[in-house]
């Protein structure tokens, strides 16, 4: 399966406190999901198109364990995150949910250009933007199919339901 979309570069340290803030967890998730990121991209939830793929560095995720992290990102579109590490817990959330999360230690963010196409190959593990290549972690096959069915919940009714139908 390959993901493309533009390019969202971030640096290190983005903690969930960014990617949902707190101040707004009273809101509804679509709403909550307009406060995204914005301590740092003011204009990121207004100009986020579905298929867009964040590429950031070390750390992406740190901090609580709030789903709504990942779901505000779900919610605006974004296809994958791509970054030199995660938080664990936003990274298992992230499986959870089926939004796409991979390692990529080598990447190098100066590299990239805001907005420039990025195509990431999952079986591979390989992420190109323009000039650039970077190999990522490989995710087992089990884990690819549970994003690609929209995450745990949706990947295991759909087991549950196959088994139905034999």
């Amino acid at each position: 399966m390959k993901l493309v979309g533009r390019a969202w570069v971030f640096g290190d340290g983005i903690d969930t406190d960014v990617l949902a803030p707190g101040r707004y967890m009273s809101l509804s998730p679509r709403e909550l999901a307009g406060h995204c990121l914005e301590a740092v991209r003011a204009d990121f939830a207004s100009n986020v198109e579905t298929g867009d793929i964040i590429l950031a560095g070390e750390n992406f995720g740190i901090g609580s364990s709030r789903e709504q992290a990942v779901e505000s990102l779900k919610i605006l579109g974004i296809s994958a995150v791509v970054a030199k590490s995660f938080g664990g817990i936003f990274q298992r959330n992230a499986f959870n949910l089926g939004l796409m999360c991979l390692s990529c230690p080598t990447l190098d963010c100066s590299d990239l250009h805001e907005f420039d196409p990025v195509e990431l190959h999952m079986k591979a593990g390989v992420l190109h933007a323009g000039e650039h290549s970077w190999d990522c972690e490989k995710l087992p096959e089990f884990l690819r199919n549970m994003i690609a069915d929209g995450g745990l919940i949706a990947h295991l009714n759909k087991q549950s339901n196959a088994k139905e139908d034999k």
